[in-house]
């Protein structure tokens, strides 16, 4: 018995260590009960849902910020905390994103096409706030 309840929490304390270390594949996989057994679960559900979660907010980040592709926005079930808070703020940035480039593009075409009466209407800061002024400024 002592052997397997050894087993069990080195086995818990392998994953738990490849977490800490940004490893999201490994599983807590020996045979348990009771406490273990419980404690087992809950690592692996938490495994679970950070693997889903970094997945997500990677899919999007390289979609909006690689591909050019706008408007993703990342989906995770049950997530809450700290974990709600990142994929909320995520999602904030890659549609603020989405937004400025949109309306950057939109009056961009108008300009090209001689049209100088639209203006950038979108908030913005930093560059895009330099590139909101240049283009709002073409006379």
């Amino acid at each position: 018995m002592a052997a397997n309840l050894t087993n069990q929490v080195r086995s818990i304390a392998e994953v738990t260590k490849a977490v800490a270390l940004g490893d999201l594949s490994k599983k807590i996989e020996v045979e348990s009960g009771g406490e273990i057994l419980e404690l087992k679960t809950i690592v692996n559900g938490m495994v679970d849902q950070l693997r889903i979660f970094a997945s997500e907010v990677t899919r999007v980040s390289k979609e909006v910020g690689t591909e050019g592709k706008l408007g993703g926005q990342a989906m995770v079930e049950g997530v809450a905390g700290t974990w709600l808070d990142l994929t909320d703020n995520v999602n904030i940035m890659a549609a603020n994103l989405t937004n400025q480039v949109r309306s950057i593009a939109e009056v961009t075409k108008a300009v090209a096409l001689g049209d100088l009466s639209k203006k950038i209407e979108v908030e913005s800061g930093g560059e895009i706030l330099d590139l909101k002024n240049i283009v709002n400024n073409m006379k």
